[in-house]
C-alpha cells in the first residue's frame, strides 16, 4: 500500500526528504540547549564568571534561533510535500477512474469514490504531513533526549526503564481499541455522502412526495451513527493524557527524589554524583522523553485513522481495467456494419445467468433498426456491446467487419455515437454541452446538428440562444429538451452508428417523426440503431428486433412482424387501441 501510495509524492519528493533533515536540525537544537543551560548554571551563574555567561547566553541564543530556522523550514517544506503529494494523489485517482469501464465503475458506488477523493485523501494529506514531520521529531528527539540523559546520569535514567514500557503499552493499548473504530467511520461516511447525493440528485422527487422528513431522519441517522463512533473513539484517546501526565509526575517526583539525594551527596561536585545544572537538564530530558511517546501514540491515531483511507485508495489506484486499447490497436472503422456471432454476455461471474444469450445478428452499414422488448429485456445491453462499454462473455461483436476488441478504443467510440438512456448535460452553455461531440464545430455546424434533432426550434426562444447557460445535470431544460441537445451532441461527432438507447421517450410524436424523417434525408449512411416503447418510433425501420429475457425471438420489417410475432402484435394493437400516436402527441416541448 506505502509504495503504491508513495509514487503519487513525485515532484514533491525532495521537499519530503528535505522536511525531515530540518526536522532533525530542530531536534538536535532542542537536545542541545538543556546540556547548555546546565554548563550556564554551574559555571556561569554559580561562580559569578560574566564572560562565560555571556558567551553560554550567546550559543544558548544561537542554538534557539537556529532551531526556530530549522523548525520553519520543515514546516515549509512538509506543507509542500503533503499538499502535493494529495494533489498528486486525487489526480492519480481521478485520472485512474476514468480508465475504468462500465463494469469497473460498478464495483464503487459514486458516493464511495467522492468520499475517497476527499476525506480519506485529506486524512492522506494530513498523515503525511505528520510521518515527514512528528514521526521523525519524537522518534529523533526520543533518542537523542535518552542519549544526553544517560549520558548526565545513567543510575536514574533507570527510572526510565519503568515508567516508559508501562506508559507505551498503556499508550498503544488505547491505539488498538480505537483502530476498529475509525475503520466504521470512513465506511459510515460512504452512506452519509450516498444520502446526501440521492436526495440532491432527486430534490424535485423528494419534494413532490412530501418526503423531506424522511430525508432528514436519514441523514440524521448516519450522521448520529458517525457522531457516536467519533465520541466513542474520543473517549478512549482522552485516557492518553492522564496517563502522560501521570507518567511525568511520577517520573519527576522519583528524579526529584534521587536526583536531590545525589546533589547534596556529590556537594555540587558532578564527579561525585550529580549537579544542581544537570539535576534541572535532567527534567527537561524527561519532559522530552515522556512527551516524545505521548507524540507518538497521538502520530500512530493519525496514522490509524488515515489507514482506512490509504487501503480504499489503493483499491481505486490499483482497479485493473478490464478494457483497454490492444498492443496494435485497428485505428479506422470501415463502415458501420455491426455484427453479432454467437454473443452471451453476463455483467459479472457471480451472475446466475447470462443477460445476453447465443445472440446472432447482421446489420448492414446504413440500415435503420428499432429494437423493442419489455423492462429487463436486456435492449440497453446488447447495444452498448457495440461500443465496447461491454466486452462480451462470450462470442465476438464485430463493427465494419472487424472484432471490437481490435480497435484503438477512441476511434471505435469516436465513430459509434451513443445517446444513453439516462440523458446528461453538463454544467455550461449550449454550446459547450453540445462541443462534447466535436470541439472544434463552427457555429453553422452546431445549428445544423440542432435542426436535425429538432432542437434548434426552442434554443432561438432563449434569449441568450446557444450561450444560455445550463445547469448542472441540464435541470433548467425540460426532459424533451434534455434529450434533442443530447442526440445534437451525438449527430456533432459525424459517426458511422448513431444509437438511441430510448432517447425519444420525453418527445411527443410529432416531434419523433420529425427527427427519424431527418435522418433518413440527412444521415442516409450512418447506420441508425433505436431503442423504444413505441411502435410508431420505430415502424418505418429497416429492421426490427423483439427481444425478450436476452434472446432475439422475432426480427424483421414492420410488416412481416406483424404476421409472423404474437409479442410485436400485441405490443401493436395495445398500442394502436389506445390512441396510437394521436394519444400520444403532446404539446410541443
Amino acid at each position: 500500500m506505502i509504495k503504491t501510495l508513495a509514487r503519487s509524492i513525485r515532484e514533491y519528493k525532495y521537499y519530503a526528504i528535505l522536511a525531515p533533515f530540518m526536522m532533525i536540525g530542530e531536534v538536535a537544537m532542542e537536545v542541545l540547549i538543556p546540556t547548555l543551560m546546565a554548563g550556564f548554571m554551574d559555571s556561569g551563574v554559580k561562580n559569578l564568571d560574566m564572560p562565560f555567561v555571556l558567551r553560554q547566553g550567546g550559543l544558548l541564543l544561537l542554538c534557539a534561533l537556529a532551531s526556530l530556522g530549522f523548525g520553519l523550514l520543515s514546516a515549509s517544506f512538509a506543507t509542500k510535500a503533503a499538499a502535493g503529494f494529495a494533489k498528486n494523489l486525487r489526480q492519480d485517482m481521478f485520472h485512474k477512474v476514468q480508465t475504468y469501464s462500465f463494469a469497473n465503475i460498478d464495483k464503487f458506488s459514486p458516493s464511495s469514490i467522492v468520499t475517497r477523493l476527499t476525506t480519506d485523501v485529506s486524512n492522506l494529506q494530513m498523515a503525511f504531513q505528520v510521518m515527514i514531520r512528528m514521526t521523525i521529531r519524537c522518534c529523533v528527539m526520543l533518542v537523542l533526549a535518552l542519549i544526553m540523559a544517560v549520558r548526565i546520569s545513567p543510575r536514574l535514567c533507570l527510572i526510565y526503564c519503568v515508567v516508559m514500557p508501562l506508559l507505551a503499552f498503556g499508550l498503544f493499548f488505547v491505539i488498538g481499541l480505537v483502530r476498529k473504530i475509525f475503520d466504521r467511520v470512513f465506511k459510515t461516511y460512504d452512506q452519509l455522502n450516498n444520502v446526501v447525493q440521492e436526495n440532491l440528485h432527486g430534490i424535485r422527487v423528494v419534494k413532490s412526495f412530501v418526503r423531506e422528513e424522511r430525508e432528514k431522519e436519514k441523514f440524521t441517522s448516519v450522521s448520529a451513527s458517525i457522531f457516536k463512533d467519533f465520541v466513542k473513539a474520543e473517549h478512549i484517546l482522552a485516557f492518553n493524557n492522564p496517563m502522560m501526565q501521570t507518567a511525568a509526575y511520577t517520573c519527576m517526583l522519583l528524579i526529584s527524589w534521587f536526583g536531590a539525594q545525589l546533589v547534596l551527596a556529590s556537594g555540587d561536585n558532578a564527579a561525585l554524583g550529580l549537579t544542581t545544572g544537570q539535576l534541572s537538564s535532567m527534567f527537561t530530558y524527561t519532559q522530552q522523553v515522556l512527551g516524545s511517546l505521548m507524540m507518538m501514540s497521538m502520530v500512530f491515531v493519525m496514522i490509524t485513522m488515515s489507514r482506512a483511507g490509504g487501503r480504499r485508495a489503493v483499491e481505486i489506484l490499483t482497479e485493473t481495467p478490464d478494457l483497454d486499447s490492444p498492443a496494435d490497436p485497428v485505428t479506422t472503422v470501415a463502415d458501420g456494419s455491426v455484427d453479432f456471432e454467437g454473443v452471451s454476455f453476463r455483467y459479472s461471474q457471480k451472475a446466475k445467468r447470462d443477460a445476453l444469450e447465443r445472440v446472432d445478428l447482421h446489420i448492414d452499414s446504413g440500415m435503420t433498426v428499432g429494437i423493442l422488448g419489455g423492462t429487463g429485456s436486456s435492449k440497453s445491453t446488447l447495444v452498448q456491446l457495440i461500443p465496447r462499454l461491454y466486452d462480451a462473455t462470450q462470442g465476438v461483436v464485430k463493427v465494419g467487419g472487424v472484432d471490437v476488441r481490435r480497435y484503438d478504443l477512441k476511434t471505435l467510440r469516436d465513430q459509434v455515437a451513443m445517446v444513453l438512456q439516462k440523458n446528461v448535460l453538463f454544467s455550461g452553455t449550449i454550446a459547450e454541452n453540445l462541443r462534447w461531440g466535436n470541439p472544434d464545430a463552427t457555429d453553422e455546424e452546431l445549428m445544423h446538428v440542432c435542426r436535425l434533432a429538432c432542437a434548434d426550434e426552442f434554443i432561438q426562444r432563449f434569449p441568450d440562444g446557444y450561450n444560455t447557460h445550463i445547469e448542472q445535470g441540464g435541470t433548467n431544460v425540460s426532459g424533451g429538451q434534455k434529450q434533442r441537445l443530447c442526440i445534437a451532441r451525438a449527430l456533432l461527432k459525424k459517426p458511422k452508428i448513431l444509437i438511441l438507447d430510448d432517447s425519444t421517450s420525453a418527445v411527443d410524436t410529432a416531434t419523433d417523426a420529425k427527427i427519424r424523417q431527418a435522418f433518413r434525408e440527412e444521415i442516409p449512411d450512418t447506420t441508425k440503431i433505436i431503442i423504444a416503447q413505441r411502435v410508431s418510433s420505430v415502424e418505418h425501420a429497416d429492421l426490427i428486433l423483439v427481444l425478450d429475457a436476452g434472446r432475439i425471438v422475432a426480427q424483421g420489417n414492420h410488416q412481416s412482424l406483424l404476421e409472423s410475432s404474437e409479442i410485436y402484435r400485441e405490443v401493436y394493437q395495445s398500442q394502436k387501441k389506445g390512441g396510437g400516436e394521436d394519444a400520444q402527441t403532446t404539446l410541443a416541448q
